[in-house]
């Protein structure tokens, strides 16, 4: 008797996967961002998530695994946006308002409310005991330090800020903005005031008045 194809075709090992690991990972940030890190129970990430505890495990470890997991997500989507805002040869000004607006499109994105950014909203408060997520907190701020530093420099080289303007105080400065923006978009403050915010402290890195 001829055996169908079927029949004999190898048949794939274990079970399929059920799940978009990245999916997953979206749905568990939005978890935490809503909560924190230490109020958001497992069974919270699980309902998410429409992942059970075994596969939450199996998948990503603990708790703790997925939130930096998370974390690192985020760094990857927050630092790259800016990186774009700022990237290009246009005006210093633009480049720099280009990337506050692309910032509170993200501390805006809560459904009818705002939720500010996920690191200053969940990781700061964990960083004071836990040695990884602070490693996370630092270098973060570290890269979008130097982010805009790399594009202040530029704009001194090509004579559009003071010779005498110190690039990286500045970074430090426009990094700065970035995070009270965040809080206070978190604490009520309307986008439009925050925006006003933002362009007030872009005259002055750029050392003109508003």
């Amino acid at each position: 008797m001829v055996q169908k194809k079927s029949d004999t075709a190898p048949r794939p090992r274990g079970r399929p996967r059920a799940y978009d690991p990245q999916t997953a990972i979206e749905r568990a940030t939005d978890a935490f961002w809503g909560a924190g890190y230490a109020a958001t129970a497992l069974d919270e990430i699980s309902a998410a998530t429409g992942m059970n505890r075994p596969s939450l495990y199996a998948a990503f470890g603990d708790k703790h695994a997925l939130y930096l997991e998370a974390l690192a997500r985020y760094w990857r989507i927050s630092l790259e946006t800016t990186r774009q805002a700022l990237a290009g040869d246009g005006p210093l000004d633009a480049a720099l308002m280009r990337a506050y607006d692309a910032a509170l499109d993200i501390y805006f994105s809560g459904d009818g409310r705002p939720r500010g950014c996920f690191v200053v909203g969940t990781a700061v408060t964990e960083t004071v005991e836990d040695q990884e997520i602070r490693d996370s907190v630092a270098a973060g701020l570290l890269s979008m330090d130097a982010d805009f530093e790399a594009r202040l420099r530029r704009a001194q080289e090509s004579g559009e800020l003071n010779g005498d303007a110190d690039p990286a105080a500045l970074a430090i400065l426009a990094s700065a903005t970035m995070h009270t923006i965040a809080i206070r978009a978190r604490a009520g403050t309307p986008r439009a005031a925050l925006r006003e915010l933002a362009w007030k402290a872009v005259a002055a890195i750029c050392g003109r008045r508003t």
